[in-house]
């Protein structure tokens, strides 16, 4: 058993805007986001087009969430489709940030996505009341001037508050866990993929070993965790039981930080050197996302999507190195190894590029058979202060100026979408 009185005890709220792109688009159109339905899809213009956000009416009574398609929406008049406005969204979001810091310094805010935010009350108490009416404030502010609404998930830490979020705030509008909670709402969840920082993989390999909700996480051999799965067995297994020892601002797993990039193609992609383009694009994308935090990876994921029209389907593979990197052409290397070894020649619609096993890039270890290595590593740092001054579109590679090229279309959005 956890001895939860050695435990941490903060005050903690998870802000959670709803349904954000899509409630920010009912207010400018004058609608009620709670009683309209209507969706933010990439393009409302092809059919193929995803869509980012659904009202909760929709999602409710037609089934359409994230993720769906814009054909699968129904022919209904009741329903508006919108193209996504992502300057204004990002607007909105920063002006909600600006709420919170009436109520508590910046260093207690944690900015988690666009829609959502960690906040520590600790010590507020005597200029705003408890966490309960501090959440129910910055609610009704929300409320009040941006017309939006939000859920607020309470707890001891950031786990228990985004879990508390997630399975509880979301349907009543806050609402808050203990330690003492644990057993009685967390342990019951399952599929495994419900809990925050499990994804259908790892949910998968849990599941092979006879694990199949929360409560039998907790009560699995620790030792036989962390001998699978590393450190992180170690954090699962404390998660299960509610325990997050992280700060405002830490990454809840650490073993699960990684720099990702994942596009749906605005066409079918035949020829293997035009996928063999778009992947370039996308590694240095990768790559300047890790220099961006100064960081350097020793796993590259890679995967592809085929086309609907040949079945769908597709692969997910990974390749770890013995040092670390976070040059383009080294990630690019290793997506072609694994390109050549599993594609099949059928037609491609997503790419996915990822690189994990994050370290620090503060060292450099020189390589007698590459000598001139460390050129390439300062090159791409001196590219991305390029493009911070001038643009992303201010220095691309020549594949980017050939018909299978995205970037320089990709330079013109915000967030991926329409501006």
């Amino acid at each position: 058993m956890i001895d939860y009185g050695k435990m941490p005890q903060k005050k903690i709220l998870c802000v959670d805007m709803r349904s954000f792109y899509a409630s920010c688009s009912a207010v400018m159109l004058g609608l009620d986001p709670l009683e309209c339905y209507l969706a933010v899809v990439g393009d409302k213009e092809r059919q193929g087009s995803v869509v980012l956000a659904a009202s909760p009416k929709l999602k409710k009574e037609f089934g359409i969430k994230t993720g769906s398609r814009r054909f699968e929406i129904p022919d209904d008049p009741r329903i508006i489709i919108v193209n996504p406005k992502m300057g204004t969204y990002m607007r909105i979001s920063v002006e909600i940030t600006r709420v919170f810091h009436r109520y508590v310094p910046k260093e207690a805010i944690h900015v988690y996505s666009v829609d959502e935010s960690f906040i520590q009350v600790d010590g507020t108490d005597k200029l705003w009341g408890d966490v309960w009416t501090i959440a129910k404030k910055i609610r009704e502010d929300i409320e009040r001037e941006f017309q939006l609404p939000c859920a607020v998930g309470i707890g001891p830490n950031m786990l228990l508050a985004k879990l508390c979020l997630d399975l509880e705030a979301k349907k009543k509008g806050i609402a808050e866990w203990t330690y003492e909670d644990v057993p009685k709402k967390l342990w019951k969840v399952s599929p495994l993929s419900k809990m925050w920082g499990i994804g259908r993989r790892l949910e998968k390999t849990l599941n092979s070993m006879g694990i199949f909700n929360v409560g039998q996480l907790a009560r699995y051999d620790l030792n036989l965790l962390e001998k699978k799965f590393g450190i992180m067995g170690n954090q699962l297994y404390y998660h299960a039981w509610g325990i997050d020892l992280s700060e405002i601002g830490a990454p809840i797993i650490e073993g699960q930080i990684s720099f990702g990039k994942s596009q749906i193609l605005l066409r079918d992609y035949k020829e293997e050197h035009e996928i063999k383009h778009v992947i370039l694009e996308m590694c240095e994308e990768v790559a300047r996302r890790a220099r961006t935090h100064r960081k350097a990876g020793r796993t590259v994921h890679f995967g592809l999507g085929y086309s609907r029209d040949e079945f769908g389907g597709g692969f997910y593979r990974s390749k770890t190195i013995d040092q670390p990197t976070n040059i383009t052409m080294d990630i690019y290397q290793i997506c072609l190894e694994i390109f050549e070894k599993f594609y099949d020649g059928r037609t491609v619609r997503q790419i996915s590029v990822s690189l994990a096993n994050i370290v620090d890039d503060n060292e450099f270890q020189l390589d007698l058979f590459e000598p001139d290595r460390w050129k390439k590593r300062e090159l791409g740092y001196t590219m991305d202060q390029i493009r911070r001054k001038f643009g992303p579109a201010a220095l691309l590679r020549g594949v980017s100026y050939t018909m299978a090229g995205t970037a320089r279309e990709r330079a013109k959005l915000v967030g991926g979408h329409k501006a």
